[in-house]
């Protein structure tokens, strides 16, 4: 299984379901009593789901890295009383969760199998471990539009993005083919709904969005992706990559200087959702 830092997966997920959560709404959340989210990670979509959930229901965040279930802890503060209660967080393996058959009824995750070599193990316990729905929110990163004012980045961010699906080894692009996973598990009543989960980069900039523009700049963004690139590219095609990426980084610094550098990019996630039979 891939692994992500939490500076990493607070960048890619913030502002998810922020602006609206109509499709999640076959898993029924509000009929839950209790839930699972697998591949938990620092929480986030744990959160959604005790906000989401009745007063009373349990929530569970399972996830193999112990550094990102410390955070996810951390992280969860109810402030003005809108989440109605605690979730927990468990170390566990996704393909060996660490509950019994039937224990929830509820087993979802987010972004969780685009990053396994085996999804098809994951889905099978998600069955063993729910005694009714199965969710899987999952991103199909072939179909990212970005638009921008830097004319090379919507150029070279496509170039980029194709590398990546080829080199990383893992199917990102799974998305829109969740469906056909859940059938082959036997789950019945599978049914699919779009979200759209949209970053926008405008003025005045916040701190992330100025970070990631040095990083562009310095090509610290696209190295941290070097192992998945260097997959598909040689080491002369990445290098000539990597250049390219930090003169159009530099663009990126002086539109942000002059304040009229704007970003936006779209994912496109599949809620997927399915019964047990």
């Amino acid at each position: 299984m891939r692994r992500f830092s939490a500076s990493y997966l607070a960048h890619t997920r913030e502002g998810m379901w922020s602006g609206g959560r109509e499709a999640l709404a076959d898993c029924s959340l509000g009929d839950r009593d209790r839930a699972l989210d697998v591949g938990c990670g620092t929480g986030a979509f744990t959160r959604v789901l005790t906000e989401e959930t009745p007063q009373d229901a349990t929530v569970i965040g399972v996830d193999a890295d112990i550094g990102l279930l410390d955070v996810a802890s951390d992280r969860y503060d109810p402030g003005d009383g809108s989440a109605p209660c605690r979730p927990q967080y468990v170390a566990g393996d996704a393909t060996r969760l660490p509950v019994g058959d039937d224990a929830v009824d509820l087993a979802a995750c987010q972004a969780l199998l685009i990053n396994l070599p085996s999804p098809a193990a994951a889905v099978r316990e998600l069955v063993r471990a729910s005694s009714d729905l199965v969710a899987a929110i999952e991103p199909n990163n072939a179909a990212v539009a970005v638009a921008s004012t830097v004319d090379r980045e919507t150029t070279l961010e496509r170039e980029a993005r194709a590398a990546y699906l080829e080199g990383v080894g893992t199917d990102v692009a799974l998305g829109d083919r969740v469906e056909t996973l859940f059938e082959a598990a036997g789950l019945v009543d599978v049914r699919s709904r779009r979200y759209l989960h949209e970053k926008r980069t405008v003025p005045p900039y916040d701190d992330r969005s100025l970070e990631s523009a040095a990083r562009k700049a310095s090509g610290a963004g696209l190295d941290a992706h070097r192992e998945a690139l260097r997959g598909a590219l040689s080491a002369a095609d990445y290098d000539d990559l990597r250049r390219r990426w930090r003169a159009m980084g530099r663009e990126v610094v002086a539109g942000m200087r002059d304040r009229d550098y704007e970003r936006v990019e779209l994912v496109p996630f599949e809620v997927t959702v399915g019964r047990v039979r």
